[in-house]
């Protein structure tokens, strides 16, 4: 029963991402009935649990924290490749779309998944233990590519309103790409034990799962071409539901920066159930591998791709953030620097996260 089951689970995960990018070649750029709508709606979502499924395929063979940089890296770059293109598109709405999507993308990694871990973790078992070091390192990080991006053109003067100069741009996209780049090397060779799971003391580590063998090169080959079809149908689709969201956002009367959380939220969803499941598994480091990595490839990829975009865009780049979105930036830096500190969390400090994403929900619906 079991290895029927496991085929089965293998026969639905291959196909789905199949399907989903078929789907989405199908419906690229077309104006879709509801039916159609409810069709993409029902792939999309079984290609958020293909990808997670072969996400941890990958990161069996490959092992912490590969896996974990694994998946954060192939859904910033389709993401990018997706906001790029939405800017080449043009229109008004284009100027703000990437500080949005990356502010977005920061408040719900941090506070969303890196809470939610947090509480699922330590609900579960007890406290949810991790590395102070490597998560520490990886706050910093974002904290300053955040800060570099879209903190500073507010209160720059070189050019009127929140904007970079094309000298201060240039700076900022060639440090976004340093930066992740040490980190990436920091993670994966020089302080790899930094970002690796740790187990609290006197506690077993025996479960199934840990001590399964691992995939074959062959297998892991074919869950990573399947994971990059997955990823690809998850943010296109989403994109392709997006008009009848924001047919839903303008009719509900709501501001139309709702649209682009929606589908953040919708893009993030592999590493959300990824990280909740690595968090029951009592893996908390993986789960904060994953929020925090997600947060600074977004900024990382992505400050540098629209800035070399910004070449041929026809209308202006805003990157600075306004003053209710900078006191939330810095008020989830200080929380989780209080957080990350201790090395073992409580479900107190995943909820004051999860706070902090619901507020910035609330002001999203309410600025």
């Amino acid at each position: 029963m079991t290895a029927r089951l496991r085929s089965l689970a293998a026969q639905w995960t291959t196909l789905v991402p199949v399907l989903a990018v078929v789907l989405l070649i199908l419906t690229w750029g077309r104006e879709l009935p509801g039916w159609v709508v409810v069709l993409v709606t029902a792939i999309l979502a079984g290609s958020v649990l293909a990808a997670v499924h072969h996400a941890e395929v990958v990161a069996h063979r490959v092992g912490e924290p590969f896996g974990s940089l694994v998946l954060a890296v192939a859904v910033t770059v389709i993401e990018v490749a997706l906001i790029v293109t939405l800017m080449l598109d043009g229109g008004d709405k284009s100027a703000t779309l990437a500080r949005d999507t990356v502010f977005a993308a920061v408040m719900i990694t941090v506070n969303g998944i890196l809470g939610l871990s947090l509480l699922v973790g330590s609900l579960r078992h007890g406290t949810a233990v991790f590395n102070s070091e490597g998560t520490g390192a990886a706050l910093a990080t974002v904290a300053t590519l955040a800060t570099l991006s879209l903190v500073l053109p507010t209160f720059t003067t070189s050019k009127p309103g929140p904007e970079f100069s094309t000298v201060q741009l240039t700076f900022a996209a060639v440090s976004s790409l340093i930066l992740y780049a040490l980190f990436v090397a920091t993670q994966t060779v020089r302080h790899r034990d930094y970002f690796l799971p740790i187990v609290k003391q006197n506690e077993a580590v025996s479960s199934e799962e840990e001590h399964a063998e691992a995939p074959s090169t062959r297998t892991a080959l074919i869950s990573l071409g399947l994971l990059g079809l997955a990823l690809v149908g998850v943010v296109g689709l989403a994109k392709g539901v997006s008009p009848t969201i924001e047919s839903g956002v303008d009719a509900a009367g709501l501001p139309h920066s709702v649209v682009g959380v929606i589908i953040a939220l919708l893009v993030l969803l592999p590493e959300t159930i990824a990280a909740v499941r690595a968090s029951r598994r009592n893996q908390v480091q993986t789960s904060m591998n994953l929020a925090l990595g997600s947060a600074m490839a977004s900024i990382g990829l992505t400050i540098p791709a629209v800035a070399l975009a910004s070449l041929w865009l026809p209308g202006p780049l805003v990157l600075g953030l306004g003053n209710t979105h900078m006191v939330l930036l810095a008020l989830t830096m200080v929380v989780g620097a209080l957080t990350v500190v201790p090395g073992r969390a409580t479900p107190l400090q995943g909820g004051v996260h999860l706070v902090l994403l619901a507020a910035y929900l609330e002001l999203a619906l309410n600025p």
